[in-house]
């Protein structure tokens, strides 16, 4: 696993939505392919990142005008990882960078571009 590549196993076909869509669509399409994280591209630069449990709390809660478009409420300071870093790497940012909640997913970013997402998941199928 020390020396298992990223690119090996990262997803590279990924679900991604644009900055200008409405949330309530996004979440749809979170909701429609059963994920938990939708990274948000502008011309194939990963520019934010949303989530289902953000999203969906700020719904239920009501918290989102009509015509919200994600640019208003993604995450813009994405923690990311390249292709070519190791699944030890990959899992020291998601432990690193989880704060005090649950970082699952990381998106692949190579010359600023999205290429692929890893999840906890992928890395735990590998490790068994």
């Amino acid at each position: 696993m020390k020396t298992r590549k990223v690119c090996e196993i990262m997803t590279s076909d990924v679900i991604t939505t644009t900055p200008d869509i409405d949330v309530v669509y996004a979440f749809e399409k979170l909701m429609e392919y059963k994920i938990s994280s939708l990274p948000v591209v502008d011309n194939e630069k990963l520019v934010g990142i949303i989530t289902a449990t953000d999203v969906g709390h700020n719904l239920i809660l009501d918290k989102y005008e009509l015509g919200t478009s994600v640019d208003e409420i993604m995450i813009t300071d994405v923690v990311t990882v390249s292709p070519e870093d190791t699944l030890e790497t990959a899992i020291n940012v998601m432990k690193e960078s989880a704060g005090s909640g649950i970082l699952n997913q990381l998106p692949v970013v190579e010359d600023g571009k999205l290429v692929g997402i890893i999840s906890d998941g992928d890395i735990i199928q590998e490790i068994f």
